[in-house]
């Protein structure tokens, strides 16, 4: 199931400005204006300028806040989101409630604590992003996340995300009998999309470090309805010549 353009001329729009170059251009201007933002409960807070604050919108990261602030765009940024600015990209300083700076070690003790899995989930949000995927939560449709080729405006999802611990934490997990398969397959092509199954592996890692994320293997799985009706062979009987 390829891209779904949302209107002529929209593919050509998101190949003259990929989303990587985007979110290059965001990452610096975020540095440049030494970026801030606050913790609050599982979101993380932040004011940008209306430049930074336009950047932050085409490359589809947070919630806009309505605020009077007239000079500031303020945002809401999920966990995941939060982090990967701290942690990966490096252009965002994060403060606790009482207005200290938290370190990487911090903040996800923090969000650990806050979100069990929090781990995996990171870790297959990160891995997406940095294919240059646009990563939204997808409990919408049932599933942990949705990814997009390009900006929501311009192309529908493309893929139902499911992230899913592989280890010792199996008999706790989704998709573990045909019926639960056959649900989320059936669900996710009634919204026109494909169900990819990411499985975190730990491989002996912890989790008290981000640190421990360099340890980490990400295995993408595709789960398919096999259609007889597109995969059988043609068994017409050639009529014989008279």
């Amino acid at each position: 199931m390829g891209p779904r353009w949302k209107g002529k001329g929209f593919e050509a729009k998101a190949l003259d400005d990929p989303m990587s170059a985007i979110v290059s251009r965001l990452q610096s201007s975020m540095k440049d204006s030494n970026a801030h933002g606050l913790i609050s409960g599982s979101s993380v807070i932040l004011a940008l300028s209306s430049e930074c604050g336009n950047l932050l919108n085409s490359a589809s990261f947070g919630r806009p806040m309505a605020t009077v602030d007239k000079e500031k765009q303020w945002f809401q940024l999920g966990m995941e989101e939060a982090f990967y600015f701290h942690h990966i990209l490096n252009c965002l300083e994060i403060s606790n409630g009482d207005k200290q700076l938290v370190t990487d070690h911090d903040l996800w003790q923090y969000m650990t604590k806050r979100k069990s899995i929090f781990p995996e989930s990171f870790m297959a949000y990160s891995h997406l992003r940095t294919k240059n995927w646009v990563v939204r939560c997808g409990s919408q449709y049932g599933v942990d996340f949705v990814a997009y080729r390009h900006h929501p405006s311009l192309v529908h999802s493309e893929y139902a995300v499911l992230v899913l611990r592989k280890g010792d934490d199996e008999s706790h997990q989704r998709l573990r009998s045909w019926s639960e398969v056959h649900c989320a397959v059936r669900l996710s092509g009634s919204v026109a999309k494909t169900l990819l199954a990411l499985f975190i592996d730990k491989c002996g890692y912890g989790e008290t470090s981000p640190s421990f994320l360099n340890g980490y293997h990400v295995e993408e799985r595709i789960v398919a309805r096999w259609s007889p009706e597109q995969c059988r062979e043609d068994h017409t009987v050639p009529q014989s010549g008279s």
